[in-house]
């Protein structure tokens, strides 16, 4: 794998949701990182959001990586037209590969486990295990009601505001593409980065 590649790792949803709009913003995610000449990294599916964002990078010529334990094979789908697609035996093994392999960190509509791996990485950031930019594509609102949460905690006094401006939210896929990369620190690799 190339160390001069930006990856970008995107984290959504094994199912498409209930407006089309989200399958659309994940092609849109999807086409811009290859527009771009980027790689994406993901969880390994072909359902749902998950295999929308790969194919249309696939398809604008990115590289793409999945990973998936095998206890998921079967559930979602591990698509098998992807550049490089890792089984692994459990969740920590894909969500650490995903990220060693990791310019930057996006978030896109999704479930439970969407929501888990975007706030890990988030506590990994503000802990100062990775200087990777983070970003949350907010389609039609899907996470404004988790936005005003966060600002809660920022009130509360849980959560500090630079904490909190370490998510870059959007709801315009190419804007949050343009953001992210800006951010993305020049010096340090996706080979470099040291998970917990």
């Amino acid at each position: 794998m190339s160390q001069t590649t930006i990856s970008i790792c995107v984290y959504c949803g094994s199912r498409t949701g209930g407006s089309p709009a989200f399958a659309e913003a994940a092609h849109a995610i999807g086409a811009e990182i290859g527009r771009r000449g980027w790689r994406l990294v993901y969880g390994g599916g072909r359902a749902g959001l998950m295999g929308v964002v790969a194919d249309a990078a696939l398809a604008a010529g990115a590289e793409v990586v999945g990973v998936i334990p095998q206890s998921l094979m079967a559930r979602e789908l591990g698509h098998r037209g992807l550049t490089e697609l890792h089984v692994v035996t459990t969740m920590h093994e894909r969500k650490q590969m995903m990220a060693e392999r990791s310019s930057a960190f996006i978030a896109l509509p999704g479930g439970i486990g969407t929501f888990e791996e975007l706030f890990e990485v988030w506590t990994w950031r503000q802990l100062g295990y990775h200087d990777q930019p983070l970003g949350l594509l907010n389609v039609e609102g899907y996470y404004d009601a988790l936005l005003a949460f966060m600002q809660q905690t920022v009130s509360r006094g849980f959560v500090t505001a630079e904490q909190q401006a370490l998510l870059q939210v959007s709801n315009d896929p190419a804007a949050l593409i343009e953001r992210i990369g800006a951010l993305i620190p020049r010096s340090t690799q996706p080979d470099d980065y040291r998970a917990i």
